[in-house]
């Protein structure tokens, strides 16, 4: 039971992670040359993961796969509101 619960926590701050960030950087970020360098999403990921991993040593639920996996999904977040930004500046370019 409690690995059930542990279970949807983990699967829980990685569907959070991942909205949060694309949210934010499609709104956010949107005039922000720097966000379409090519390894913005990798730190995002890399930062995230580093930042959330002294918060799972501290709670017994977690390990270093949620860490792990939140910081894959704020990686993943980043790129999509990425790709949501220039697909936007396209139908502006194009008159779509």
């Amino acid at each position: 039971m409690i690995e059930l619960i542990a279970l949807a926590l983990t699967v829980g701050s990685a569907i959070g992670g991942y909205l949060a960030s694309r949210r934010f950087v499609s709104d956010r970020l949107r005039y922000v040359d720097a966000i379409q360098r090519p390894g913005i999403p990798l730190v995002a990921g890399v930062g995230a993961a580093l930042l959330a991993a002294p918060v799972v040593w501290l709670l017994p639920l977690f390990g270093a796969g949620t860490a792990l996996l939140f910081g894959a999904a704020v990686g993943v977040g980043v790129s999509v509101g990425r790709r949501e930004i220039r697909r936007a500046d396209h139908r502006l370019i194009s008159g779509r």
